[in-house]
């Protein structure tokens, strides 16, 4: 049977601060082996279903980012397709527009796994064995969703109670009884030793035709709008892939709900598959630091570290950069190029309260990282101060940056290697190492690298305003200017 898999990326991850922000979100955190979270996501959705095709959901901010990601582990060469919110609106529509993609590419009774980008799943052949007998039910009909059995009496997700005996011809699967929310410990204490409560790991399987009735039944809130965003959706297709941009204006009046809410716990079609899989939705840092072997006293080090008098400690370094720790318990310590993170250990969930100042003060910090990737390549801010910014420019081959205007500020820019081709208002010149040029507030420009090898150069600004909105862009080979 083939099962087309669906990966949901999207959310900020605010517990995992400063590693996740909103340009950089919880899928793209790096684990101690390197990768993601997306691309372990990526890879254990091809290697289970084996299927010719992989459908992304996310957003415009993150696609180039997030394509990146896929392709540097893509070992298969899956055609991989990308639906692109306009505006986030929750898990109902997210899941009602790619029901509707895999209806019109591959018809109706097409069965789709639906995960999202950001959990850990350590057993791939349980995951595999769970897939089946998902998809299995899934092509009877039902909304199959996969039930973690749980090991601790958690308050941190929620449960799905399922009646005792299998369903009837579906070996390994339940009918659910009925959801509930987090509880309170004592709550949980008494749903896990009754034994038929699981956790609910927000991973589905259904057939395309069987979500697209629920929604319309349950949810026509969500169904509707969704399927003109579709209807109306740009789209653009390569070698191997494709993107499907959804109409803003129409998606955006789709009701804001999560499929939970709007069909799981209303449908009479809904079954479970418990199972045991290594699984961890990673949400808080005492999750990555449950991922790391401790030392003697109970520390776990993710980078360089020096520790005198230290235990039960979590520390992790993002930029190489060593940290010493003398005297210290019960800590999680994260430290990045831009921010460090100091927190009791059980604490870890309280970190969400940090981002949200951050956020209400309009912190760089909530946003952005010092290095920000976009289509082009990456940028990476050195230094700032009053009425200055100096960044670190690397500029793909054969990639483009917009053409563009500032009203606030002039740039100056220095190749330190590569070749660079630069429209400064009515000219075009070639640069090479050593050489520089200078855009007033108000020109035009472009910067494009037209050589084999990553352009890089020293941009330094100086003006009244820095911000990175202060930007008209009037051509983008990426998308990202206005609609004339």
């Amino acid at each position: 049977m083939k099962i087309f898999p669906v990966i949901i990326c999207g959310g900020a991850g605010t517990r995992l601060w400063p590693v996740s922000r909103e340009t950089f979100p919880k899928p793209l955190l790096k684990l101690a082996d390197g990768q993601s979270l997306l691309q372990k996501t990526f890879l254990r959705a091809t290697h289970v279903t084996e299927a010719p095709e992989v459908l992304i959901v996310t957003n415009r901010e993150t696609y180039f980012l997030i394509k990146d990601e896929c392709v540097e582990v893509d070992s298969v060469a899956s055609q991989i397709g990308f639906i692109l919110e306009p505006t986030a609106r929750n898990t109902a529509a997210a899941i009602g527009v790619a029901a509707e993609v895999v209806r019109q590419r591959h018809g109706p009774e097409a069965v789709m796994l639906v995960i999202p980008a950001d959990q850990l799943v350590q057993d791939e052949d349980a995951f595999r064995l769970a897939t089946e007998r998902a998809a299995a039910a899934a092509n009877m009909g039902a909304l199959a969703t996969f039930g973690i059995r749980p090991t601790a009496p958690e308050t941190g997700y929620g449960y799905i109670q399922h009646e005792e005996a299998e369903v009837t011809g579906s070996k390994g699967v339940h009918k659910v009884v009925r959801f509930l929310e987090k509880p309170e410990f004592s709550v949980a204490e008494r749903l896990v030793a009754e034994g038929t409560y699981l956790w609910n790991a927000g991973m589905f399987c259904f057939r395309a035709d069987t979500m697209l009735e629920e929604l319309a039944q349950h949810a026509p809130a969500v169904l509707e709008p969704s399927l003109r965003a579709v209807e109306h959706a740009k789209c653009s297709t390569s070698s191997d892939s494709y993107m499907i941009e959804l109409d803003a204006n129409q998606f955006r009046k789709a009701e804001n709900i999560s499929i939970d809410y709007a069909v799981m716990e209303r449908s009479s079609r809904v079954q479970v598959v418990p199972c045991e899989m290594g699984w961890s939705d990673i949400g808080s840092w005492q999750s990555i630091s449950d991922l790391t072997a401790p030392d003697e006293r109970g520390n776990r080090i993710d980078g360089i570290a020096e520790l005198h008098d230290v235990d039960n400690c979590f520390i992790r370094s993002d930029d190489g950069r060593l940290i010493g720790a003398v005297g210290i318990h019960d800590l999680i310590v994260v430290d990045t190029s831009d921010a460090l993170l100091i927190a009791a250990r059980d604490r870890a969930q309280d970190v969400k309260h940090i981002v949200g100042r951050l956020k209400a003060a309009n912190h760089d910090a909530f946003r952005l990282h010092r290095t920000v990737h976009r289509p082009w390549g990456t940028y990476t801010v050195l230094e700032e101060g009053e009425r200055f910014k100096m960044k670190r420019i690397v500029v793909k081959p054969g990639a483009s940056l917009s053409l563009q205007m500032h009203h606030h500020r002039s740039e100056h820019w220095i190749v330190v290697s590569g070749c660079a081709e630069i429209v400064n208002g009515d000219k075009v010149i070639s640069l090479q190492p050593n050489e520089s040029t200078y855009i007033p507030a108000g020109h035009k420009h472009r910067l494009i690298n037209p050589g084999v090898m990553n352009l890089v150069l020293i941009e330094v600004q100086c003006g009244e305003y820095l911000g990175e909105d202060d930007i008209v862009r009037f051509e983008d080979i990426y998308g990202r200017a206005p609609a004339n």
